[in-house]
């Protein structure tokens, strides 16, 4: 059965034009202008991708700095011993420990967090919670800058806190990432999206061979979603 459609969403459906491209500067402020709900609405870009997930070769993943931050709150667990331990705290660290944590994990299934890192030397037991936080995409990961050595600590806890992204393509091909709110200004909406296209660009892999970013759609929590025209998108990045 098709699914059906409120009035709201509708008349917001109505704004968005059939068969046109918007440009970044467009889509930024129709989005906003779209929203109809009464809490302030996650923006996100969707991508999809020329690849072919099932090859290892033209996996896409990486990060992106977004320079306003995605509007969310970021709860940072560190994976961490010793001294290490107040390092990560001193940062800023919502959730800190070492085996206890692990435990914790394994036992009552603990995932209240947005972002898991780890020092280096905890990643041989962190390993082994591979099943819990791997399929919720929690678990560290080199790629995407959260095996950290401890010096490296604070800096990377405030990129999390700040506005740093993580991306990844999933079985379809596609990429889902969350670039603001909509209680952001048109510009800011913008900017992000414009640094996130250029770290997607960046992280073009070597497998990928014709048409790397075939669409760009940007849309809000409930809302329409909003076609970007991708070569004009391309060269603003």
């Amino acid at each position: 059965m098709a699914k059906q459609h409120g009035k709201k969403y509708l008349a917001a459906a109505a704004k968005v034009e059939a068969d046109r491209l918007y440009t970044p500067e467009e889509a930024a402020a129709l989005v906003k202008e779209t929203s109809f709900t009464n809490f302030d609405a996650t923006v996100e870009l969707h991508v999809r991708l020329g690849i072919d997930p099932r090859h290892a070769d033209q996996t896409v993943r990486s990060t992106a700095s977004l320079p306003h931050g995605t509007g969310k709150s970021v709860r940072v667990l560190v994976f961490a011993q010793g001294d290490t331990e107040n390092i990560a705290r001193n940062a800023g660290a919502e959730i800190v420990g070492g085996d206890e944590l692990i435990q914790r994990i394994e036992k009552e299934n603990f995932i209240d967090f947005d972002v898991a890192v780890a020092t280096p030397d905890m990643m041989g037991k962190v390993g082994r919670l591979g099943r819990i936080l791997g399929r919720r995409g929690l678990m560290p990961n080199p790629k995407s800058g959260t095996v950290v050595p401890p010096g490296d600590l604070p800096q990377a806890i405030k990129a999390l806190q700040g506005g740093r992204v993580e991306f990844r393509n999933d079985k379809t091909g596609l990429l889902h990432v969350a670039i603001g709110k909509i209680s952001f200004t048109p510009d800011q909406i913008r900017e992000n999206l414009v640094v996130l296209l250029d770290a997607i660009k960046a992280a073009k892999p070597s497998g990928s061979k014709g048409v790397y970013i075939k669409s760009l759609t940007l849309t809000s929590t409930m809302g329409p979603g909003i076609p970007l025209d991708v070569n004009v998108a391309q060269a603003t990045a």
